[in-house]
């Protein structure tokens, strides 16, 4: 299929003998949004890590943009990712560090860098070093970095992590707008508004295994709104 963005087949892991998810597969097409829930500990971190190249399945197949994951290319291409808490180097301030991450591809600005911390909601002239930075001032420059380079696809674990309720209600209006531009989102939340808003499909991690439901059979746990 010609839209398709992400594909797995059958993956399975487990640590330590314990088994964390088997048989996942997915079809992830361009410009939608897909949630990922379940309780904590269910695998949803682990299988973000894995789409991402950070660690590998025991089993199974993984396809980015039509190249296979660990076997054409370690990292997914084209891909912004938030995964657990974003690190950073901790005696910098917030544009020094995206400007360099922004050097290795050499693809935007400092205009552009500048243009991205103000509409996650931060000061792109404060020099402070990110070490003093909030647990959400941290995350919305993770959410900066992710989607700084134009990503055509986003891996996005707990983005909303930290964020006040103005600052939620921004970052969800930003992904909104970039789906609308043709950007594939994965997401995690513990927010169901998050998912209710966001996400055109929902899968739910239950007993190992990933169902996908209708974004209406979503419990009505709501953490925040």
């Amino acid at each position: 299929m010609h839209n398709l963005i992400l594909e797995t087949k059958d993956l399975s892991k487990s640590f330590k003998k314990q088994i964390i998810f088997h048989s996942v597969s997915l079809s992830i097409e361009k410009g939608k949004a897909y949630g990922f829930i379940g309780h904590n500990g269910c695998g949803k971190s682990i299988l973000f890590k894995i789409l991402s190249g950070l660690i590998a399945p025991d089993s199974g197949e993984i396809k980015v943009f039509g190249q296979k994951l660990g076997n054409e290319v370690d990292f997914p291409k084209n891909t912004g990712i938030i995964i657990e808490t974003p690190q950073f180097l901790e005696d910098y301030s917030g544009i020094k560090n995206l400007r360099y991450l922004a050097a290795i591809q050499n693809k935007i600005s400092v205009t552009t860098i500048k243009d991205i911390l103000e509409r996650v909601g931060l000061d792109p002239e404060n020099r402070q070093p990110v070490k003093k930075y909030s647990l959400g001032m941290k995350q919305k420059l993770g959410i900066a970095q992710a989607i700084m380079e134009d990503p055509s696809l986003l891996i996005l674990d707990e983005p909303f992590n930290g964020l006040d309720k103005t600052s939620v209600q921004n970052i969800r209006t930003l992904l909104l707008e970039l789906k609308k531009k043709g950007v594939t989102i994965l997401l995690t939340s513990h927010m169901q508004k998050d998912i209710e808003l966001i996400c055109d499909e929902v899968f739910e991690f239950n007993d190992k295994k990933l169902k996908k439901l209708k974004v209406n059979e979503l419990s009505n746990e709501d953490e925040h709104s």
